[in-house]
Parts: C-alpha cells; sequence; structure tokens
C-alpha cells in the first residue's frame, strides 16, 4: 500500500474549475477531482501542463500551482500561495 504523503486531508469533489497558463493566456476546462489545503487531483484533455500554472475554482479567488505529477490526462498539483 502507498504512504500518503499529504500534509492536509483530501476531500473528494467532481468540480468544473479552469486552468490558466501565463499571463494573458486564455483559460482551459478542467475538471478537480479531490482537493485538499495543499493542492489539488485534475483532469484535463490536454497534454500540455507546463509546470507553473494558475487554477480557477468557480468560487474563492485564483490559485498559483506547481505540477506535482502526472499520468495521462490526470495530475496533481501543489498549491504556492
Amino acid at each position: 500500500m502507498l504512504a500518503n504523503r499529504r500534509r492536509s486531508e483530501r476531500r473528494l469533489c467532481r468540480r468544473l474549475a479552469k486552468i490558466q497558463f501565463g499571463n494573458g493566456s486564455l483559460p482551459r476546462d478542467c475538471t478537480i477531482t479531490d482537493i485538499s489545503d495543499g493542492g489539488v487531483k485534475v483532469i484535463a484533455e490536454y497534454v500540455d501542463i507546463p509546470s507553473d500554472f494558475t487554477i480557477i475554482l468557480s468560487e474563492g479567488r485564483p490559485r498559483q500551482c506547481k505540477l506535482a505529477w502526472r499520468i495521462g490526462f490526470e495530475f496533481g498539483a501543489q498549491f504556492l500561495d
């Protein structure tokens, strides 16, 4: 069994969100499948995910993120702010 290295508890969800790459780029659709105080797990139907980006949740403020891992169309990101 894999060890859980998260610092905060993960909450399952199915939220629509947007990802923005860099300043001035158009936000792209994605789905958040779980979230914690420290980061998110995302499903996005595109392959080019840069190491740093912004997640725009439907409620709350945009969050700066760093790519932590990726498997196919799923990836995990750490909140930087």
